[in-house]
Parts: structure tokens; sequence; C-alpha cells
């Protein structure tokens, strides 16, 4: 990982990030909790470290929200959640190569992490939801944001990095350069 490339060289690939994750959460009929935040958090907490790696967890949930006016505490405790999945995802990722069972890895505890925090104890938090109720109503939509993280997290997250992250192409920098000619 380059620690001197942030924002400033990486602005168009977390806004591809983003689309992506946006564009596919806006997706009609999928199933509940496959979406690909976790996938495309990891890739960006290995390449641009736990800064960035907050900012894209916390606002793939929150300008989501906001673009479908649908912000609530909900909007919260997942955008704190994914924010917080991307801090730890860059320790786990600090002295890891990007593979895709390193994704998995972190993809299946931080899915079963997530989903404890934003509905076993946020239901019974947030909503007057009882323990049982909310551990009970957590299982079918747990089980669908494993299987959909475990697939994007085998395919997704190594070709994220590998195209898109460690690709000078979409580098802001070198786009500007380009465009300029400057050297």
């Amino acid at each position: 990982m380059n620690e001197s490339r942030g924002f400033k060289t990486g602005s168009l690939k977390f806004i591809i990030g983003w689309a992506v994750c946006f564009i596919f959460r806006l997706q009609p009929f999928r199933p509940p909790n496959v979406e690909p935040i976790m996938a495309t958090t990891m890739p960006f907490a290995k390449r641009y470290g736990w800064i960035y790696a907050f900012v894209f967890g916390f606002l793939s949930i929150v300008l989501f929200d906001i673009a479908t006016a649908k912000v609530g505490v909900w909007t919260w405790v997942t955008g704190f959640t994914y924010g917080a999945l991307g801090i730890a995802a860059s320790l786990f990722f600090k002295n890891r190569d990007s593979r895709p069972k390193n994704y998995l890895g972190f993809a299946i505890v931080g899915t079963l992490v997530y989903d404890a925090i934003t509905g076993v104890i946020a239901g019974p938090l947030f909503f007057g939801q009882s323990f049982t109720e909310a551990f009970m109503g957590q299982i079918p939509f747990t089980i669908n944001h494993l299987l959909g993280n475990i697939v994007f997290a085998l395919v997704v997250s190594p070709l994220l990095y590998r195209w898109v992250l460690d690709n000078e192409v979409f580098e802001t920098d070198v786009i500007w350069r380009k465009v300029f000619k400057t050297v």
C-alpha cells in the first residue's frame, strides 16, 4: 500500500466504488442484504488505509439513504458500523495480500459482526424488539448477507483491487496530466 496516495489521487476510484454500490443497491427485487459494500470497502481498506476505508463504508450508506430520502436512525447505525468495519479491514489487510481467501475470511467475520450490531443489538435498542425476536428475525437476512458477501469477496474484491485500485489509469493526478499534457 502506498500511504502517500490518498483521496487526491484516488478520488475517481472512490466515485467508481460508490457508484457501483449505489447502482447495485437500486436494483429492484434484489434479495435483502445482498450488496457489494463490504466487498468494495475491503479493497479500499487494503489500498488506502483506515481513514479512507471508514469514509467509504460510512458514506456508502449515508449517501444512498440521503439520495433515496430514507434517512433515519438506521442510517447512522449502519453507516457507522460499515465505517468501523472499514477500520477493522484496514488493520486486517495491513500485512495481508489482496487474495480471495483473505477477503473471504474478513467478509464472513465482518458480516456476522455487522448483522449482530445492526440487527440483533439495534433492533431491541432502537425499535423496541425483544432480543429473541431480533435474533430470530435476523437469521434469514444474515444468511442472504453471508451468501452475497462470500460471492462478492471471492470475485469482486480481488478484481476491484487489481483492475481499479491498483491501476494508475484511474488515478486523478494521472488523468489530469494526460488531459493537460503536464509532467
